[in-house]
Order: structure tokens, then C-alpha cells, then sequence
């Protein structure tokens, strides 16, 4: 079996250093002499002469290593090729990632795929999302460097009456979670709503894929950086349950710029109150983040994505962080006491926003039944959505 044992590692478009794995399987990554200051990794791994070690692949690495059924597609295309292992994943996929971060192999050029856009409106359209996802995986499984158990691809694509064209996350519901991407579109709209930042999204107009617009790329086509809570945290995708609402709290005010902090703790505590009433049982390390256009630079929390009401799957579904060591769904006194010890939020900041996001989830509550009466196969889903949305409200009411 063939071995990809160095790639080269590209941040902000300039070659950063190299990735390498050697005996014993330890991972090192050494910065090239002379790069700049823009051109750091990681947030956690600045420019430094000494390489970075790790017993396994650094966690900004992993960050965007396919998982589910995308990685099972890679695999099957490349094992007998370049191998399975980490950095042959990272050689397929190292052209489309999530954030600025790239890979290739030793005296390749700047990797990038030149995209032949899709149309967003027939995305939208198309009367067999089974069909056309199936073909969007041939297509573009081995250009999407993304991250989730849920089938998901990046491409590009344009919308109706204009030329300019944008990166999009196509997501389908798979057979083990059906109607997940209409759960996941209303969960979003709860979130938009109550006026928590989020990137545009779509919903299919059967139901059959959520497709988002990447937050990681500028009008102009520019890439920001991204990472995720597990690279902050130094821990990789397998640890991305086993942490603390308390751990985020600190990595936020260890990583965002001051000007910007009180802004994303308010975000951070909406979004766990949004959770704990939608019951997102799937807020995770994963689904938090910072962007930022250069590690010197503004450094902010990521918009709002990756939310669904995980209890419609999953009856017994708890919180994925803890929270004053607890994975439960919290009740008021508690996530109020978290709030003012850990992101240091005034009573009267964080009664408001607990009234936003009940508002914002009843408003949005009643859109459902008019989604379920043109589309039945929703109707199960949706009616318990709306009552577990109606209990979580009620448990912080």
C-alpha cells in the first residue's frame, strides 16, 4: 500500500511548513524558516523554530477529517490508491477545507480545485434529493475537507440571476436520522430569529437537504481561519464530548479579542439556552468556534450552525458538554449561576436573553404546522418537535 508520509501545509495561501509522521507513529509539524506571522497553523501553535509533536494527528489538523458516511466514501476511493490514514485523507481533501488551512504534497502548488458551480435554485429544486445528493457525493466526496457524522459535501454554487458564485455545505438526513435536514432548518431559524448570527441557509423545497453558505470565506472569496473548541482545547475529534461548558467559557476568553468578548459570551450563553430548549443534545466542542483573518488580527466566535433537536432520535438525549459537572437539561437557577460566574453576565443581561430565545422558539414553533400540512412526511417529527420545544421553553420559563 502506498504512504503519504509529508505533506506541505499552506496557510493564507504561503507555504507554513511541513506535516509529517515518523516512527512510532508520532505526527510532527515544523514552520518553514522565514514564514511570517500570517501564516501560523493554529491559534494554539505559534511560529516557533522547535516542531510541533504529537503522539496523534495535532487537532488543527483533525479538525476537518471527514467523518460518517463521507469518510467511508473516501476511503473506498483511495485505500487501494494512497492508503487510509490520516494524512491520505488530508492529501485528497486538503485542497477544500473549512478555514484557511491547506495540504499537498512536497513541490506541489497551491492545492485548489477549479469548481464547476452548481445552481443553487436547482439544489433547491430538484424533485429527488436522493438522487442528486447521491450524485453531489461522486462528485465532490474527495474535495470536501468538512467535519460531522452527518453526509455532507462543499461545493460551489451561484443563485438565480447572478454570475458571482459561493461555497456552500450540502447536507442530506441520511437514513439513520430521517427529516434532519428539515429539523435542522427550523432549529436555525429559532436561531436567526432571535437574532443570533448565522450564515444563510436553505431548506430543499421537498425537505430533503439543509444547505448553509460558508462562514469561512468572505464576499470577495477570501478564507478566514477557523477552529473549532476541540483544536483550542488541544484535544482531538474523539474528545469533543468530554469537556465543560465551564472549559468553553475560558477558551473563549482565552482566544477572543477583548473588544469582541462580551459579544460572544452573550452568544455562547444564547446558544446553550437554545440548545437546552430545542434540546440539541449535540452541542459539542465541534459546534463552537473562532474566526479571524489573520492570527494577529480581530479574532471572533463563529456564527450559529449545526443545530437540531436531537431528543426526536434519541428519547433520552442529554447535553453533549456538562455544566457544574452535570450533563442534564439544566434548569434556570443553574445556567444563571454559570452565566454570571464563568462569562460574567449581569442578571439583567441574561434574563433577556433567556425571553429572546423563548420568544424566538415559540414564533418559530408556529411555522411548523403549515410545513407539516405540505409536507406529510414531516407531520410525525414535527408535532413531537413542537412539544419538546414547548417543554424545553417552559423548563427555563
Amino acid at each position: 500500500m502506498a504512504d503519504s508520509p509529508q505533506l506541505i501545509v499552506w496557510a493564507n495561501e504561503q507555504v507554513s511548513g511541513i506535516l509529517a509522521r515518523e516512527a512510532r507513529h508520532k505526527y510532527v509539524f515544523a514552520y518553514s524558516p522565514g514564514v511570517s506571522d500570517g501564516t501560523a497553523v493554529s491559534l494554539t501553535m505559534p511560529i516557533r523554530l522547535e516542531s510541533w509533536v504529537s503522539s496523534e494527528l495535532h487537532p488543527v489538523f483533525q479538525m476537518n477529517l471527514p467523518e460518517g458516511a463521507l469518510l467511508e466514501t473516501i476511503r473506498r476511493a483511495i485505500a487501494k490508491i494512497i492508503g487510509e490514514d490520516d494524512l491520505s485523507i488530508l492529501r485528497v481533501t486538503g485542497g477544500n477545507q473549512v478555514g484557511r488551512n491547506r495540504f499537498s504534497l512536497p513541490g506541489s502548488d497551491y492545492p485548489g480545485f477549479k469548481e464547476s458551480n452548481e445552481s443553487l435554485d436547482e439544489l433547491l429544486t430538484f424533485p429527488d434529493t436522493t438522487e442528486l445528493f447521491n450524485e453531489l457525493i461522486q462528485r465532490y466526496a474527495l474535495r470536501s475537507g468538512v467535519s460531522g457524522v452527518q453526509p455532507k459535501v462543499l461545493l460551489e454554487a451561484t443563485q438565480r440571476g447572478t454570475l458571482a458564485s459561493a461555497g456552500y455545505i450540502v447536507k442530506t438526513s441520511g437514513t439513520d436520522y430521517p427529516q434532519l435536514a428539515a429539523n435542522e432548518y427550523f432549529c436555525m431559524m429559532a436561531a436567526k430569529r432571535a437574532g443570533l448570527p448565522v450564515a444563510e441557509f436553505h431548506l430543499a423545497e421537498n425537505g430533503g437537504l439543509f444547505v448553509m453558505r460558508r462562514f469561512d470565506v468572505t464576499p470577495d472569496g477570501a478564507y478566514l481561519g477557523f477552529e473549532d473548541m476541540c483544536s483550542l482545547q488541544g484535544v482531538g475529534t474523539r474528545g469533543k464530548y468530554d469537556s465543560t461548558c465551564e472549559r468553553v467559557a475560558k477558551s473563549i476568553k482565552d482566544f477572543v479579542s477583548g473588544d469582541h468578548l462580551m459579544a460572544a459570551r452573550e452568544q455562547f450563553f444564547a446558544m446553550l439556552v437554545l440548545s437546552v430548549m430545542v434540546r440539541n443534545g449535540d452541542a459539542h466542542l465541534k459546534n463552537f468556534g473562532v474566526l479571524y483573518g489573520d492570527p494577529q488580527a480581530a479574532i471572533t466566535l463563529v456564527p450559529v450552525y449545526d443545530v437540531v433537536t436531537t431528543t426526536v432520535y434519541l428519547k433520552h438525549d442529554v447535553p453533549a458538554l456538562s455544566l457544574a459537572g452535570t450533563k442534564k437539561w439544566w434548569p434556570r437557577k443553574m445556567i444563571e449561576r454559570f452565566a454570571m460566574a464563568h462569562l460574567f453576565l449581569s442578571v439583567g443581561t441574561i434574563h433577556k436573553i433567556v425571553e429572546r430565545i423563548a420568544d424566538a422558539v415559540m414564533e418559530t414553533q408556529k411555522l411548523i404546522p403549515e410545513y407539516c400540512a405540505d409536507h406529510p412526511q414531516f407531520r410525525e417529527m414535527g408535532e413531537r418537535m413542537m412539544v419538546i420545544w414547548k417543554e424545553g421553553v417552559k423548563g427555563l420559563s
